[in-house]
């Protein structure tokens, strides 16, 4: 069985992909989805740290995947794609609380199962300019 913190994102990018698709409240969408699940307090939480994070950056979070990515418009960005990019950018830029590969590779495992068959490749591009970017960054 997949560990919490992974089900915990796939929670997390379900609540982003209906907010999305929907323009639900993703506070809503959270606690229902939350409702049905089966996580841990432990989880529960980490699904709503993530969701929570990237509602409140999300235009910052957009901007970050307009630059890194120029050649794909957000609105032409597959809608999973799209929000696996806004988990792991935050994951990485705006939480700080997982390492920049771990993050990395959860979003590209999250993209092998819920994106298409490019998602991973796609995924790991971006995230790897991201990640170029980050260690160029004067600390």
């Amino acid at each position: 069985m997949a560990g919490i913190r992974r089900r915990a994102r796939v929670v997390a990018l379900q609540a982003l992909y209906e907010v999305d698709c929907g323009h639900h409240d993703p506070e809503a969408t959270l606690t229902r989805l939350l409702a049905e699940s089966t996580l841990p307090e432990e989880g529960r939480e980490f699904a709503g740290e993530l969701v929570r994070g990237v509602a409140g950056h999300r235009d910052e979070i957009d901007g970050i995947i307009a630059q890194t990515a120029p050649l794909w418009p957000l609105d032409q960005i597959a809608v999973v794609d799209r929000n696996v990019l806004r988990l792991a950018i935050f994951e990485i830029l705006l939480n700080n609380k997982v390492p920049l590969r771990a993050a990395i590779n959860e979003a590209v495992e999250l993209a092998k199962l819920f994106g298409s068959e490019s998602s991973p490749r796609f995924i790991n591009g971006v995230l790897g300019t991201v990640s170029t970017q980050v260690a160029q960054e004067p600390t």
